[in-house]
């Protein structure tokens, strides 16, 4: 089969994982018999910098006409004037509005290698499997009013954060869909002791449910989640919860995988069936770290893994999918590491060699 991809390296490191996830992405197409039409774009600083914004209409409109879009990072301190009219990051929530990328999925998974690459007791980290699902197009990142104004006491800002009916039920129903072939449960997290944004969502959560008799759903506030996802991570299954919360638990979650490294991302546009294919964007969720840019340092794994999750939820390729999850398992058990997931007794590699490595287990594979 041939598929038709957008290619989005982005600023700092994001050209240099996503080599090695396309490179992998070949290899997979070797192996089963596809092929892949690329076509790269900008977005982010070098957008910016070429085109005067970060994401530019051709290229938006060249993303829609794709299967799945392959996307690596953006941002740079060389962009980061609070008081610039443009930034990179406006590329990202341009391209998750502009095709309807409601639902971002992001598995929170410990290898059993990375035991001790995390700084969490073995004993509790243990067995970390969970998926964090986040609505990914409303709320305070999207909410109006929004702006900064000076008045005779001095500056003010605000942002609002706002919510339907229709956007929660639909990111709701992604949750309750994955939770049905995982373990069967379902945790919300809001905070509705406090906002009214999250009593409507509660409500709606509580009212899609009813659909859903086979997967057992309990609310939880943010800061409790917060808490317990340290404390006690294999209590989660599936985690559903607004933009703003998710992404900040998403961060605190990579802290049980060992790095930001292994945690790849899939923003998609519908409930994800493996009867219809939903177009994606496909993302590592660490960011451009351009310290890092061009030293053959950065972790690909990520990236690949995000490779994977495009296989799975755009193209409907479940054998592919994993192919690759395996691989990377076989790769670690290998001893294989790159920096930010090294311990003693391994072989650190770099950026190209441990995408060389993965490529050369797939290409094995009988």
């Amino acid at each position: 089969m041939k598929f038709k991809l957008a290619v989005l390296p982005g600023d700092g490191i994001g050209p240099d994982v996503l080599a090695e996830g396309i490179k992998n992405l070949e290899a997979v197409g070797k192996k089963f018999g596809h092929s892949f039409e690329l076509t790269h774009g900008l977005i982010g600083g070098v957008a910016i910098d070429a085109e005067g914004t970060a994401l530019s209409e051709d290229t938006l409109e060249m993303c829609r006409s794709k299967d799945a879009v392959l996307f690596g990072a953006v941002g740079g301190p060389q962009y980061d004037d609070p008081t610039a009219k443009v930034r990179p990051e406006d590329g990202l929530m341009t391209i998750r509005k502009g095709l309807g990328l409601f639902a971002n999925i992001r598995p929170v998974k410990l290898f059993p290698q990375l035991i001790n690459s995390t700084p969490i007791k073995p004993e509790i980290v243990k067995g970390t499997d969970f998926i964090v699902i986040r609505e990914l197009t409303g709320g305070l990142y999207f909410g109006r009013p929004k702006r900064q104004w000076t008045t005779t006491r001095g500056r003010r800002a605000v942002d609002t954060m706002a919510y339907s009916e229709h956007e929660i039920e639909r990111i709701v129903r992604v949750g309750f869909e994955l939770a049905r072939k995982r373990r069967g449960k379902l945790t919300s997290v809001d905070k509705a002791n406090v906002l009214q944004s999250s009593r409507l969502w509660r409500q709606v959560a509580g009212e899609v449910a009813k659909d859903y008799p086979d997967v057992k759903m309990d609310n939880m506030l943010v800061d409790t989640c917060s808490m317990r996802m340290i404390q006690s991570p294999t209590y989660f299954d599936v985690i559903v919860t607004e933009n703003t919360f998710g992404d900040i638990i998403t961060d605190e979650a990579s802290t049980l995988t060992g790095s930001m490294g292994m945690m790849p991302s899939a923003s998609i546009a519908g409930v994800p069936s493996s009867q219809s294919r939903v177009i994606g964007l496909y993302e590592p969720i660490h960011g451009s770290a351009p310290k890092y840019k061009g030293q053959n340092k950065a972790n690909p794994i990520a990236t690949i893994l995000s490779v994977a999750m495009m296989f799975r939820y755009s193209l409907s390729l479940e054998k592919e999918a994993a192919a690759i999850e395996n691989v990377v398992d076989a790769v670690l058990n290998e001893g294989y590491r790159t920096y930010d997931i090294m311990s003693d007794g391994c072989t650190r590699l770099g950026t190209k060699e441990m995408g060389d490595a993965i490529v050369k287990k797939i290409m094995a594979q009988s």
